[in-house]
């Protein structure tokens, strides 16, 4: 099972335990039955696409996000996703004319955010482009093992990787390449950034126009891989499409 390094997982329990103890986090135990069956079902919605544009986890749930996130069923979900692209992949090849290709999202997809969400409570504080900003830039993002394992793989397999992110390439250009580098994504075709003429586009419209150029330019899409639907909407989203699991933040 991918997991998060055992010092780092035994960091953020330590921390969080301590914030609860300290009453940093609402407690709602004398509720947490209705709860867990409430954050559950309101889970499945978000990984379904019925949930629809929302902006902070509810508060009710953000303990149940943080267990679900830290105690071991975020990854044994995204490695049930990944045996699935891995059953894909036994069904197909690259051909040889080297246009086959992949497209991989790179926030919480290739690179796991989990850090920085920690002091955002999970998905219980409102998105803060600033504090994003300071932390992208610094280029420390580990890599979600599971999806490195399915990068490898497709590498090796003959398929063209891009590397498709909402992230603006002036500002995010240089540390996203050396993160990416330095934890073990090599060889990739391309990775595609937000330019100038992308900037105020939504992600579904800019991700679409990205994926209808390479199309335009022969490539054929025989997978999609993203942690939002907006990663996996629109035009040319290719022969198949894997949402992996992500309820701490939506993407419109």
């Amino acid at each position: 099972m991918s997991m998060l390094p055992i010092s780092e997982l035994l960091l953020l329990l330590l921390a969080n335990l301590f914030l609860r103890s300290a009453g940093a986090w609402p407690c709602f135990c004398s509720t947490m039955a209705f709860d867990m069956s409430y954050c559950l079902s309101w889970r499945v919605s978000v990984e379904a696409n019925n949930a629809g544009p929302w902006r902070t986890v509810p508060a009710q749930c953000i303990l149940y996000v943080e267990d679900y996130m830290l105690g071991g069923q975020y990854y044994r979900d995204l490695d049930t996703v990944i045996d699935q692209i891995f059953t894909y992949l036994n069904e197909i090849a690259a051909a040889s004319d080297g246009m086959d290709a992949w497209i991989l999202d790179v926030d919480d997809t290739c690179l796991s955010n989990l850090l920085y969400y920690r002091d955002k409570h999970f998905g219980g504080d409102p998105f803060d482009p600033t504090a994003f900003r300071s932390w992208a830039l610094r280029g420390i993002s580990p890599a979600i093992p599971a999806v490195l394992q399915l990068y490898r793989r497709l590498i090796e397999g003959g398929f063209k990787v891009f590397l498709l992110t909402g992230r603006d390439e002036e500002v995010f250009g240089l540390p996203t390449s050396q993160n990416l580098l330095a934890q073990g994504f090599v060889g990739y075709e391309r990775l595609i950034m937000r330019n100038p003429a992308h900037r105020g586009k939504g992600a579904v419209m800019f991700k679409s126009s990205i994926r209808k150029q390479l199309v335009a330019e022969g490539y054929r899409i025989r997978g999609n891989v993203g942690d939002q639907w907006s990663d996996l909407s629109g035009d040319c989203i290719g022969d198949r499409i894997f949402k992996i699991p992500n309820p701490m933040y939506f993407v419109p």
